[in-house]
């Protein structure tokens, strides 16, 4: 069975060697020790996943996953940083980061976060159910928004986001009910995440007038059409 391949960004050596050492009997990984580098491979290869410092030579991880996430709103990005500071994790998913650990982080729970993404991100043949949301169509096997118009590609975050609304549509939706489907967990930053990614979707459907998702004070959310 082929490995599914990593794009590694770190310029930390030991880091790099340890991570590299304990991924490499499950995936194909490429380490770049600047973000130019990373980018320009990126460019010339196909990946199936990102892992990006922050702190890096030639080019930060926050202008490399701009750059990445121009090019293609599909492939999941993890932030693996020591900038524990609450800003510097909310811009990292504001950039369009699907998440973000912390060093120091145990080798298990990496992979955890790798397999989850990587499963979710897997295409299929089949024909899936597909949403009418205002005047977009939305596919989430894809992560497309399409009218006439133009076509959206979300993030994988944005359309599990997305999708869970419009199956709890007009419901009044608890916060930690939302974070425990689409993160499995609903400690203070997975919070802070959540509004992040609401108001990303809030953009994305900012010329729908029909579609509203309401804060519901001291609860959570409602998705709703008009």
């Amino acid at each position: 069975m082929e490995k599914s391949k990593i794009l590694y960004a770190e310029d930390d050596k030991t880091i790099a060697f340890l991570i590299e050492d304990s991924l490499e009997s499950y995936y194909e990984i490429e380490h770049y020790g600047d973000g130019k580098s990373a980018l320009e491979a990126f460019n010339s290869k196909d990946f199936d996943i990102c892992l990006l410092d922050i702190m890096m030579p030639e080019m930060n991880g926050f202008d490399l996953a701009e750059q990445i996430r121009s090019k293609n709103s599909e492939i999941p990005i993890i932030f693996i940083s020591a900038k524990a500071l609450k800003e510097d994790r909310i811009k990292g998913l504001k950039i369009g980061a699907d998440d973000y650990l912390v060093k120091p982080f145990s080798i298990e729970e990496l992979i955890l976060k790798i397999e989850i993404f990587l499963k979710r991100s897997k295409k299929t043949e089949s024909s899936a159910p597909k949403y009418t949301v205002g005047k977009y169509n939305f596919d989430p096997k894809n992560y497309t928004l399409q009218n006439s118009e133009k076509t959206v590609t979300l993030t994988q975050r944005e359309s599990e986001l997305l999708l869970y609304f419009i199956r709890h549509k007009n419901s009044v939706l608890k916060r930690q009910d939302i974070l425990k489907a689409i993160w499995g967990d609903d400690d203070y930053f997975m919070g802070r995440s959540l509004d992040v990614f609401i108001s990303r979707l809030r953009k994305v459907l900012a010329t729908e007038e029909n579609i509203v998702i309401e804060n519901i004070h001291g609860i959570g959310f409602r998705f709703s059409e008009k």
